[in-house]
């Protein structure tokens, strides 16, 4: 029983070993004696690269497997970003694409990613390509192709997918998880080695720090410090509580919001080649109103001053386009952190309807409440003052 025991280990092992060698793209081989001088496992998504290059005329000859693919209703890719963004990769990524079919060998193509929206249609690369086929076997796709890199190319950022396939077998957007958001590095041509994506999750947290830090502070605090004053002055016992909160939520909203566009400019001057331009413009604009704003608090004449009354225009003025470009900023937020999470950004903003539609519904109720308390009121004041008048004699006759 020993002995079989022990046996049964050393098969075992020698079963784990021979499986983990086939898992190397050392040990894997092409048909029609194709060779290629330099390989690399892929970190991610169960992928290897094989690549022949001759610097001096910058021929690249690859060979991308990608396994696991179990099915014929999915597509793989592998492309190169020019730009030399690893974050993100995949916009301006050229890529060579390949769907395998339920008979013959996989539809291969190029396909320029100019969004995160992209659907993979086939059009030209900026890469001059030939040979560009692919084969499907053993739940495994693999590319070929020959493409001419720019002289002096000695390393580039490349990516590597794979997704489903609609019913009428137009490539849909793949997965968000971690093997996904990861599958991109700079390869060295020349040494073999590869730079991982160093900096992206920091990065992405700096993202997500910074969409935190502006849906808070321009898109809830704001509001809220606006609702305040608009409805909580209105009742005499809130004099002078209301001004207060209403200064600490503003204040609060300035120096948060002031955070969160110091994060968003240490992200723009990360992301060379990346921009929103509208988002941006939206930003600079709300910043400096609320700087305004800020410095007229000190400027404030009292109540009984001449210039108050304009004091008090220019404050609500200001304070309401204000409000009203920090939402709208919020939502061009959202829009811009799609392009790095997907479709994960939707539940934030859906998230954020809710809360800015609840801050509006009680403004409304509170707009018809206040209203109604102002009308009793002024009623009890012409009666006080209709008393006030009859009792001096000035109030009417009957002859």
């Amino acid at each position: 029983m020993l002995r079989l025991a022990l046996a049964l280990c050393v098969l075992s092992s020698i079963i784990l070993t021979s499986s983990a060698q086939t898992q190397s793209c050392k040990n894997q081989t092409f048909s029609d004696n194709r060779a290629f001088t330099t390989c690399r496992d892929l970190p991610q998504l169960t992928s290897y690269l094989h690549w022949s290059y001759d610097e001096t005329s910058g021929k690249l000859d690859i060979a991308y497997i990608h396994t696991g693919i179990t099915a014929t209703n999915r597509w793989v890719a592998w492309a190169i970003n020019p730009s030399r963004n690893l974050d993100p990769a995949m916009i301006g990524a050229q890529a060579l694409v390949a769907i395998p079919q339920a008979s013959g060998s996989p539809k291969a193509y190029t396909s320029n990613i100019i969004d995160t929206s992209t659907r993979l249609q086939e059009g030209t690369i900026s890469y001059p390509v030939s040979g560009l086929s692919a084969t499907y076997q053993n739940n495994e796709v693999t590319i070929f192709a020959t493409l001419t890199l720019p002289n002096g190319t000695t390393s580039f950022v490349h990516v590597w997918q794979d997704g489903v396939l609609s019913s009428d077998s137009t490539p849909q957007e793949h997965s968000h998880e971690s093997s996904h958001q990861n599958s991109k590095e700079v390869l060295d041509l020349v040494s073999g080695t590869s730079q991982a994506a160093s900096g992206i999750g920091s990065r992405q947290r700096r993202r997500n720090t910074h969409g935190v830090l502006n849906a808070i502070s321009w898109g809830i605090l704001m509001p809220t410090g606006a609702v305040i004053a608009r409805y909580l002055k209105v009742f005499k016992s809130a004099d002078p509580a209301w001004f207060y909160l209403h200064i600490t939520c503003q204040v609060s909203a300035y120096i948060v919001g002031l955070s969160g566009f110091g994060t968003g400019l240490k992200l723009g001057s990360d992301s060379v080649g990346i921009t929103y331009d509208t988002y941006r413009a939206l930003t600079i604009v709300l910043v400096t109103l609320a700087t305004l704003q800020v410095f007229a608090l000190f400027l404030r004449p009292n109540k009984d001053h001449k210039l108050r009354f304009y004091w008090n225009i220019y404050h609500h003025v200001v304070g309401y386009v204000t409000i009203s470009i920090s939402i709208v900023n919020v939502f061009k937020g959202f829009e811009a952190l799609g392009d790095f999470v997907g479709d994960r950004y939707k539940n934030w903003k859906h998230a954020y309807i809710g809360i800015i539609g609840a801050l509006g519904g009680i403004a409304v109720l509170l707009e018809a409440y206040t209203w109604m308390v102002c009308m009793k009121r002024k009623k009890a004041e012409n009666k006080t003052s209709d008393g006030v008048n009859g009792a001096n004699g000035h109030g009417s006759s009957t002859l």
